[in-house]
C-alpha cells in the first residue's frame, strides 16, 4: 500500500477500510513518506509493516513475508523513529488530529475539512484548538509550520 493516492483518499483511509473487511489480508505499507504524522496514521488504521521505497530487496522480502504471517515488519529507520517518540514524547497529536491538521494545510477551510471528515465544524474547531495547545501556537499557519518542524506533517 502506498500513502498517496491523490483524489483526497490516502493510503491510511484504504487501509483502514480493508482492515475492517471480514477475512481481511494483511497490509505493507511501500512508501517515500516517512513522516511521524504518516507513519502513525498508517499503523494506527491496522498496517501490518512500514517500509520505505528504497528499502533493500531482501528487507522488503522479508517484510512481505512477516506481514503475510501476520506479524509485523518496520523499517529499522522507521521503528527507530517510533522508539524515539516513545521514549521522548514532544507532542503527541491523535490520528484525526494529524489529519484534520494535514487538510488545513492543503488549504481546506474548516467546513471543507468537516465535509471531508464527515464531522461537524464546532468538532473541526474543537480539534483545532487542541492542536494549537499541543504545538504551543496560535493560528492555523503556526500550527502547520510547526507541525512541518516537528515531523508531524510532511
Amino acid at each position: 500500500m502506498d500513502l498517496q493516492f491523490g483524489q483526497g483518499r490516502t493510503g491510511a483511509d484504504a487501509t483502514r477500510q480493508i482492515r475492517a473487511e471480514d477475512a481481511t489480508p494483511y497490509v505493507l505499507v511501500l512508501t517515500n513518506y516517512d513522516s511521524d504524522g504518516d507513519i502513525l496514521s498508517a499503523v494506527e488504521a491496522g498496517a501490518s509493516g512500514y517500509l520505505l521505497k528504497d528499502a533493500p530487496p531482501d528487507e522488503l522480502l522479508t517484510a512481505v513475508r512477516a506481514a503475510a504471517a501476520g506479524e509485523s515488519a518496520l523499517a529499522p529507520a522507521v521503528a527507530g523513529r517510533l522508539m524515539a517518540r516513545m521514549r521522548a514524547p514532544q507532542v503527541s497529536l491523535s490520528a484525526r488530529e494529524i489529519e484534520v491538521l494535514r487538510l488545513v494545510a492543503e488549504g481546506a477551510s474548516n467546513i471543507d475539512v468537516a465535509a471531508q471528515l464527515h464531522i461537524s465544524d464546532a468538532t473541526v474547531k474543537s480539534h483545532l484548538a487542541h492542536v494549537f495547545s499541543r504545538l504551543g501556537v496560535n493560528s492555523r499557519t503556526a500550527a502547520v509550520s510547526e507541525a512541518r518542524t516537528l515531523g508531524v506533517l510532511r
